[in-house]
C-alpha cells in the first residue's frame, strides 16, 4: 500500500505541475450548485475532485473549462447512495489527488408527493441518498483528517431541513437529520482540528426547481424580502468562506442562504 510519502509526492507535479495541497471532493460537483461550488472552490487553488452519478458530460464540461482557465479539477464518478462505490471514489481521489482536506457534501435529490403516497422504496432512496450517504462519505474520509488533524466538512442543506414543508416530508426528514449530523459530528471531532458545518439553501434556480411555473416563481419571490430567488454562486460563495481560514472557529453552524424567507 501507499504510505504518505508517495501520496504527497503525487501532489507535487500535478495539473500542469502547479504545486498544491489541498484537495476538495464536491458531491453532486456537476449540478448546478455543484458547479458553482466546484468553480470558486478551483478559482482558491483547491484540487477540486468533481463527484458526479449521472451527469458524466456535465462534469466533464466543467473540467474542461476550469482546466482550459489553468484551474485543477478532475472528473470521479461516485453514487453516493452505495457505499462501495463510495469507497471507490475516494481512494481513486485519494490515488490522483492526495487526500481529502474539503469535502463538501452537496449531492441530493428531492421529491414532491403526499407523504401517505411515497413508496417504502423512495423513502429509502431518499434517506440514503441525502443523509446516509453524506454520513458515509464522512466517514471515508475522517481518518485520513483526524491523523493529519486538519480538515474540513461543508454539508449543503435546505431550509425545509430546518421548517420543514408539506409534499416534501422525506426530504425535510432527510435534511434536518443532516443538520442535527453537522451539530453532533461538529462536537466529536473539534478537537482534531476538523471543523464540520452545514449551508441551508433557500429557493435556489437550479434544475431541480424546474417544474415551477413562472407564476409558482413569482409567488414564492413576493414572499421572499430580498425580492428574489437565489443563484448557485450564492450558495458557493458561503462554502468558499467556510473552506478558507477565515471561518477557522466556526464550527457546528447552520448559515441560510434564503433571502430572509424563512
Amino acid at each position: 500500500s501507499r504510505g504518505l510519502g508517495d501520496v504527497y509526492k503525487r501532489q507535487i507535479m500535478i495539473c500542469g505541475g502547479i504545486f498544491m495541497k489541498k484537495t476538495a471532493l464536491v458531491t453532486g460537483g456537476s449540478g448546478g450548485i455543484g458547479s458553482e461550488i466546484c468553480r470558486v472552490l478551483a478559482e482558491d487553488g483547491w484540487q477540486v475532485a468533481v463527484c458526479y452519478k449521472n451527469g458524466r458530460a456535465a462534469a466533464e464540461a466543467l473540467v474542461s473549462e476550469l482546466k482550459e482557465r489553468g484551474l485543477c479539477a478532475e472528473v470521479f464518478y461516485c453514487d453516493i447512495g452505495d457505499k462501495d462505490s463510495i469507497d471507490k471514489c475516494v481512494a481513486e481521489v485519494r490515488d490522483s489527488l492526495g487526500f481529502v482536506t474539503l469535502l463538501v457534501n452537496n449531492a441530493g435529490t428531492a421529491d414532491i408527493e403526499l407523504f401517505t403516497d411515497m413508496t417504502d422504496e423512495k423513502l429509502c432512496e431518499m434517506m440514503n441518498v441525502n443523509l446516509l450517504g453524506a454520513m458515509r462519505i464522512s466517514r471515508a474520509v475522517l481518518p485520513e483528517m483526524i491523523r493529519e488533524h486538519s480538515g474540513n466538512v461543508i454539508n449543503i442543506t435546505s431550509v425545509w431541513g430546518e421548517k420543514g414543508a408539506s409534499c416534501e416530508v422525506a426530504y425535510s426528514a432527510a435534511k434536518a437529520g443532516l443538520i442535527g449530523f453537522t451539530k453532533a459530528l461538529a462536537r466529536e471531532v473539534a478537537i482534531s482540528g476538523i471543523r464540520v458545518n452545514c449551508v441551508s439553501c433557500g429557493m435556489i434556480d437550479t434544475k431541480m426547481n424546474g417544474e415551477l411555473t413562472k407564476e409558482d416563481v413569482r409567488v414564492i419571490v413576493d414572499d421572499i424580502p430580498a425580492g428574489r430567488i437565489g443563484k448557485p454562486r450564492d450558495v458557493a460563495n458561503v462554502v468558499r468562506f467556510l473552506s478558507g481560514e477565515g471561518a477557522d472557529y466556526i464550527h457546528g453552524q447552520v448559515i441560510r442562504v434564503d433571502g430572509c424567507w424563512i
